[in-house]
Parts: structure tokens; C-alpha cells; sequence
């Protein structure tokens, strides 16, 4: 069921959606009668990461949602690593979109949350409609290259200080969280920047956080996992990405079935819906017009 909203950051509204897993925290934009949007953050983020596209969304007659993910809220974040896997994340989108009371929607996702848009369009065709991915590639593509390709496994290996149960939590709140602090572009502005931090430094937040990452083992393949979309699809990605190689990138075309369009964005690192909102938010306008 989902909660009376309240006013936030002017058009946009505060939700809480109650699930089986539990409720999330979410923000959204536009009239209730409009075309569905459900949107995924990236790692270390949450909903507001979206902003930009929200009000875009909602500006064009579209209700776009964007639930902080299970282990950003604090009515999803359970305990266990094991709870943190991509078909749990998968299943949490199916659920949050049941909860809105949607059929049919239309899926984003950025980074960790690019990959459970993935596996969520390939596990439910039928409820969504079109996807949009931004950042991360297709985990079958990720697996293969991470076996083959030494260039992403060496960017792949930057996040291991982040899978040490404990080591990474000390060292990244050190310091008045000094190294977490600094691990978004100076294009994110300050107050966004602490109001992550806020969110991370909530008690077990950052490890469940971290959890996404000590989870998903996607150096092997995994057939269910892998398995590749019929959606329409439409992956965007930064070119100064330091975690997913060109190649990764280019090699997801081979797990798209359906109707496909690959875009690099120039100058955009990790974060692209903030570091490129303007051209995220066209590409994103765009594809959802054409279906």
C-alpha cells in the first residue's frame, strides 16, 4: 500500500511503498494518471540521485518513482549479506511496482542498480515496457569480460577494498567520513553530497550498502542471472567510466534480443544521471516517446 504523500524539494513528493520485503522510501513526480516510471539509483546514492529526471518526467505527464533500494531504506535493510543478491533486488522491483498498483511500467536504472533493471526486464517481460540503463552493463557481458578481459578485471578489483566486512566501513568513516566524502565528482554539489552521507551514516546503512557488493559474485556466470532482455532497450555510458571498460559496454549489445540503442556520453564518469542530467534525461525522454 502506498502512504499519503507530503510535499518535497518544491514538485517533488515523499512515498513510502510497503512491500513483502518491507517498506521503501521513495520520492516521485507527476500526475497520478500517467504513463509509469520506476527508477533505480546507483551504489552509494538514492532516490534523489533522480531529480533531474524526475521533474522532466513529471513535467511531461509521466509518474516517475524512485524508491531508495533495499538496504538505503531503512524498512528494507536486512541484515544478511546473502539478502543483498540481484534476483532479491529483481523481485523487489516486480514488488514495489505491485504495491503501486502497476502492470505495466516503464524501467531505469543506474549502476547497481542498472543491474537489477537488467535482470528485472529479463525476469518479467511482460510487466515492463521499455528499459532504460544507465552506467552498468548487462551482468552476463560484465561476467564474460571480468573471465577474459584483463582491463575489467583490473577497473573491477578498484571496488574489492569495498567487499571487506568491517575494513571498508572503518576506513570509509574515518575522518568525519573523509574517503566517503570523497568519492563523488565536484559537478555534485555539496549539500547533495552530505545529504548522502547523511543517509550512509545511518546505523547500518553503510553495510548494508556494501552489502550489494559482497553479494553478487559476477566474475561467474550464472544462467538465470544472465539471461538476456527482449525489451526495448537503451543503454547509456559514461566514457570516463572507471569501473566498466568500452568493451563491457559494447559487448552488451550481445545480450539484448529485442529493439537495442547503445550511447556514449563524453566527459561523464560514474555518476552520469547527475554528472549529464541534461543529456541523461533526453536519451531517457526520447526512448520512452518511441514505444
Amino acid at each position: 500500500m502506498r502512504s499519503r504523500s507530503a510535499p518535497f524539494e518544491s514538485d517533488l513528493t515523499r512515498q513510502r511503498v510497503t512491500t513483502p520485503a518491507g517498506t521503501f522510501d521513495a520520492i516521485a513526480s507527476g500526475p497520478a494518471a500517467g504513463r509509469k516510471v520506476l527508477l533505480l539509483h546507483g551504489g552509494l546514492e538514492c532516490g534523489i540521485a533522480w531529480r533531474h529526471q524526475l521533474r522532466a518526467l513529471g513535467a511531461h505527464g509521466y509518474l516517475a518513482v524512485a524508491p531508495d533500494l533495499r538496504g538505503y531504506s531503512p524498512g528494507v535493510r536486512p541484515r544478511h549479506p546473502g539478502a543483498y543478491a540481484l534476483e532479491h533486488a529483481a523481485r523487489d522491483v516486480v514488488e514495489i511496482a505491485d504495491a503501486l498498483g502497476w502492470t505495466r511500467f516503464d524501467l531505469v536504472g543506474h549502476d547497481l542498480g542498472g543491474l537489477a533493471a537488467w535482470v528485472a526486464a529479463a525476469r518479467f517481460p511482460l510487466r515492463v515496457r521499455t528499459l532504460t540503463v544507465v552506467s552498468a552493463p548487462h551482468p552476463g557481458a560484465l561476467a564474460e569480460a571480468l573471465r577474459t578481459d584483463p582491463d575489467q578485471r583490473r577497473r573491477w578489483a578498484r571496488l574489492d577494498h569495498l567487499r571487506e566486512p568491517g575494513v571498508a566501513e572503518r576506513a570509509l568513516l574515518a575522518d568525519d567520513a573523509a574517503r566517503l566524502r570523497a568519492g563523488w565528482p565536484p559537478v555534485i554539489p555539496p549539500e547533495r553530497v552530505a545529504q548522502y552521507v547523511r543517509k550512509l551514516t545511518e546505523p547500518g546503512a553503510l553495510t548494508a550498502a556494501l552489502n550489494w557488493h559482497r553479494a553478487n559474485d559476477l566474475t561467474a556466470a550464472d544462467a538465470d542471472r544472465d539471461r538476456p532482455v527482449s525489451t526495448p532497450t537503451r543503454y547509456l555510458w559514461g566514457e570516463d567510466d572507471a569501473v566498466f571498460s568500452p568493451d563491457t559496454a559494447q559487448d552488451t549489445a550481445r545480450w539484448a534480443t529485442g529493439p537495442y540503442w547503445f550511447e556514449v556520453l563524453p566527459g561523464a564518469g560514474r555518476f552520469v544521471p547527475e554528472e549529464a542530467a541534461e543529456q541523461t534525461t533526453l536519451h531517457l525522454l526520447d526512448h520512452l516517446a518511441g514505444y
